[in-house]
């Protein structure tokens, strides 16, 4: 009886614990939901992926197939449009089967015949992307670079067709410096591969600025584009940075961050050839970023110098025997770039505009 007694009170005594209110659990709640939807979006991401790796796989296995039956078979190319209506007809919802889309699947299939190297890279890019490859470039080698490239930075079409018709791949890793000398193996290569020769400031305007100053204004009013044309990994950091040094002022013209390379890069603009004494004044600025802004974890500061000419076996003369990376190459505007080189040298030259002008 008394132990019956004692079980009913130890049971009447147990105390169950209140359920929080959510007002009380707000932070873990908002904590917990925030990365709820961080994973639903990396799977929502995953499967779009997956799908477009899926679909482009697809569409090369098409064009293979309708490829290799007008080989054996003699097809003219009218069998498309009657492949694109039977596929519309047994799989009405599904889109991608028009006999315009059906000829660059086979078009696709014939250029890049290693099927590893689809799943591997053009699996991963968007078909429009794929499209422009086949429609802007004519050789393999090219479109197998900018593929890669495409794939490295995420451009869409349309940045593709913009890097393409800027001639980015003839460009890149043309600028003159050191890097070789003064970088380790590992970091030169990778260095020499981000600056290019010329840089296309395509973006000024025909009404083309003169002086320095007024360049550094246009790029910084335009710097979305800049930063664009300068490739991928460049953080803008600021423009005419003062710096004081043995109590007189400098001013670096354009500073920028490249997170890749986790360093500083100091460009120096001229809107005149390149004269030898440029290198000294933009080594004196890198060693001064070295020593103020530089973090201990932070790799040594590059040098660009970017000019409207340069000879280049002066440049390589003025760079010897620097021990930092700096780097030379030429700015075009936009007039120079368009203009057929023809119409170029029939035109008369600021200069001697100038001249003429005097001598009325």
């Amino acid at each position: 009886m008394n132990d019956r007694k004692r079980m009913g009170k130890d049971k009447d005594d147990v105390i169950f614990p209140v359920a929080p209110q959510l007002s009380e659990m707000s932070d873990s709640y908002l904590d917990f939901l925030e990365t709820m939807k961080e994973n639903i979006e990396m799977q929502r991401l995953a499967v779009v992926v997956s799908a477009n790796a899926g679909m482009i796989c697809l569409y090369w296995m098409i064009g293979k197939a309708i490829l290799e039956k007008q080989c054996e078979e003699g097809w003219g190319a009218k069998v498309t449009d009657r492949v694109a209506k039977d596929l519309k007809d047994t799989f009405p919802e599904m889109s991608g089967f028009s006999p315009r889309n059906l000829k660059y699947m086979r078009k696709f299939a014939e250029s890049w015949p290693d099927y590893e190297f689809v799943q591997q890279v053009l699996a991963r890019i968007p078909w429009r992307t794929n499209i422009q490859l086949l429609d802007k470039l004519d050789d393999q080698e090219s479109r197998i670079w900018y593929a890669q490239k495409a794939l490295e930075n995420g451009w869409s079409s349309a940045v593709l067709e913009l890097q393409i018709e800027s001639r980015l791949m003839e460009r890149s890793g043309k600028s003159v410096n050191n890097f070789s000398a003064v970088l380790p193996p590992s970091d030169s290569d990778m260095t020499d591969q981000i600056f290019k020769d010329p840089y296309l400031f395509d973006f000024l305007g025909t009404d083309m600025p003169r002086r320095e100053v007024e360049i550094e204004a246009k790029l910084t009013e335009h710097i979305q584009k800049f930063l664009l044309e300068l490739g991928q990994g460049f953080a803008f950091v600021g423009r005419q940075v003062p710096l004081e040094i043995g109590s007189q002022d400098f001013y670096i013209d354009l500073l920028f961050y490249h997170l890749k390379l986790r360093c500083y890069v100091v460009i120096e603009l001229k809107a005149c050839d390149f004269d030898p004494g440029f290198i000294s004044k933009l080594n004196m600025y890198r060693n001064v970023v070295d020593d103020i802004l530089r973090h201990p974890d932070d790799k040594p500061t590059i040098g660009l110098l970017l000019v409207k000419g340069k000879n280049k076996t002066v440049v390589e003369y003025s760079l010897s025997g620097y021990q930092n990376p700096i780097g030379v190459a030429e700015w075009e505007d936009q007039l120079a770039h368009m203009m057929p080189e023809n119409l170029k040298s029939s035109l008369p030259s600021i200069e001697e505009i100038e001249k003429e002008l005097e001598q009325q």
